[in-house]
């Protein structure tokens, strides 16, 4: 991670702490997509991040109120799911176990 990208994180992160846990995903190797509204404004990112094996998790955030985490099989069979605040459904899905 480049020095302006940590500084953008840190500043970010000193105004709303709970953002701490997307950068926890974007280190672990998570992608995300940002969607916006036809006026130019944040709607909701979705992240995903593909396991070797051919699993899949997801999340949307809309809000730090409004999260949800799901995780596929290879068949897109749900596995897991969690919806609740962006600190609850992350974390849920770090204490997820590797899939096998």
């Amino acid at each position: 991670m480049g020095q302006h990208t940590a500084h953008v994180d840190t500043e970010a992160v000193q105004a709303y702490p709970q953002l701490q846990r997307l950068i926890d995903l974007r280190e672990a190797g998570w992608t995300f997509v940002h969607r916006f509204t036809d006026a130019g404004e944040l709607r909701q990112i979705n992240g995903m991040y593909a396991w070797p094996d051919g699993h899949v998790d997801g999340v949307r955030i809309r809000a730090t109120t409004e999260a949800a985490a799901v995780r596929w099989n290879g068949a897109g069979r749900v596995l897991w799911e969690k919806d609740g605040g962006l600190v609850e459904v992350v974390d849920g899905l770090l204490a997820l176990p590797v899939p096998s």
